[in-house]
């Protein structure tokens, strides 16, 4: 499967978090655009159609990326 970059990742994981806090605060014509704009990025990234899995995704891509960079212990 293919994966996008992570920091790509990550920065669609912030505006995403960051355009619904914006929604619940104001909940303008902008605000919202900017959500289904990002939604729509990360649910295409992630091959999903729902933003609440394009997130939990994105997340574990996330948290997987960041496990193959530890060194292995032994």
């Amino acid at each position: 499967m293919l994966r996008a970059h992570p920091p790509l990742l990550r920065e669609l994981v912030e505006r995403c978090e960051t355009m619904r806090q914006r929604m619940a605060c104001n909940g303008s014509a902008e605000a919202a655009r900017q959500l289904e704009d990002v939604a729509y990025t990360l649910c295409v990234i992630t091959g999903t159609g729902r933003l609440d899995t394009a997130l939990s995704v994105a997340r574990r891509q996330l948290i997987d990326a960041m496990a193959q960079q530890q060194p292995h212990k032994r």
